[in-house]
Order: structure tokens, then sequence, then C-alpha cells
């Protein structure tokens, strides 16, 4: 299970590896570009969390494994998501 750390103190979200990674891609290309936008999270029970990201925020992303493989498709796909009025939200992976 991997973490994305945002703010200071950091607030942590536990997300597996190979979400994190393609959530990873996407948050460090938007923020490249100077571009601010909300990240939303589906909790356990129902709830979500929602932050707020901009080129200056503080955002770590930590792994407990190796590099994973991207999937250009799902990657595609969570970017469709990150430039939609409402923010990045994560959503399945498509099937190959």
């Amino acid at each position: 299970m991997g973490k994305l750390l945002y703010g200071s103190p950091p607030v942590v979200f536990e997300l597996d590896d190979r979400t994190l990674a393609h959530v990873e891609v996407v948050v460090l290309a938007k923020l490249r570009r100077n571009e601010s936008f909300a990240f939303s999270v589906d909790g356990d029970g129902g709830g979500r969390s929602a932050i707020w990201l901009n080129p200056s925020s503080t955002v770590q992303f930590e792994f407990d494994k190796a590099a994973q493989e991207i999937n250009r498709e799902w990657l595609d796909a969570l970017m469709d998501t990150a430039n939609a009025p409402a923010g990045l939200r994560i959503v399945s992976e498509p099937t190959k």
C-alpha cells in the first residue's frame, strides 16, 4: 500500500501502489504546467476526502514496491477527470 502525503503536517491518503503510480504521473504533469486542481479520494464507508493541489502544495508519494508499469489508457482516463471541473478522481483501470 502506497501513500500520498499532502501538506505540513501531512494528511495521509493510502492507495495501492499501482493506483498511486498513475495518480503521481497525473498530479506531477498538472503541477508542472502550473495548473491547480482538486483531488478527491473515496473513503471507507462511503465517505470522501478532497484536497486542493497547486504548484506550491507540499505533496509526497511513498511506494511499498518498485516502479509500476503505466497503463496509458488509464492515465488518459485519470487526466480527463483531472481536467474536469470536479477535479481528479480515481476511476477503474480499463482492461486491455
